[in-house]
């Protein structure tokens, strides 16, 4: 999913964005992020790219694939990647940009309740953690952190703009580095004018 929808009211409540309003911004646009168009998209999809540093990951799993985009991308760098999104509207449209990928499942799914059966060794969450409410993004650490392979990576990417949403970028990725604490240890991490970007990564079970 993205920063800033085209169309979208700003969310005041300190709540967690539920599917009805997601598929209400999908109802009224298919690409409410301009993720096929917009140059800020392309930019941080290939930053987050090359954050992985050429890492191969057996399993993979996108937490809000929306259209499929950056799915396609990091298709390339998983032997099987599973692509969730809250809304089933926009699957249709993400399985039929990747049609011709045989190593992708899309699938319902969100934080912090409904992910597929892991563990995984790459979980990315591109501009996902600050629709939380503050307590969902903490039951939502959690759940991350048993999906998680050993010596896996989690691989952040917020907004660092206005957002409307029960949190800003900031407090959404620093709220889950301090929730998962000592069991994940920061690799990389960047900041540009409109982005920051945090990778994580799990110790190897001796």
């Amino acid at each position: 999913m993205g920063a800033h929808a085209v169309t979208e009211t700003p969310i005041s409540q300190n709540k967690t964005l539920n599917v009805d309003y997601f598929d209400a911004l999908y109802r009224q646009h298919p690409d409410p992020w301009n993720f096929e168009t917009s140059a800020y998209e392309a930019n941080k999809y290939a930053a987050s790219l090359a954050a992985l540093g050429g890492r191969r990951y057996a399993r993979g799993l996108e937490i809000g694939c929306s259209i499929g985009v950056l799915t396609r991308s990091l298709a390339t760098a998983v032997d099987r990647l599973f692509a969730i999104d809250i809304s089933a509207i926009p699957l249709e449209t993400a399985a039929g940009r990747n049609r011709d990928l045989t190593n992708i499942t899309f699938e319902v799914g969100a934080l912090p309740h409904a992910l597929p059966v892991g563990p995984f060794d790459l979980i990315v969450l591109s501009e996902v953690l600050y629709y939380l409410s503050p307590a969902d993004l903490d039951t939502a650490a959690a759940a991350v952190l048993r999906a998680l392979s050993p010596g896996g990576d989690v691989l952040m990417v917020h907004w660092l703009g206005e957002t409307g949403y029960p949190l800003t970028g900031d407090e959404a990725a620093n709220r889950f580095i301090a929730r998962v604490g000592l069991r994940l240890t920061i690799v990389r991490q960047e900041r540009t004018a409109q982005y920051r970007l945090d990778l994580l990564r799990a110790a190897v079970r001796a």
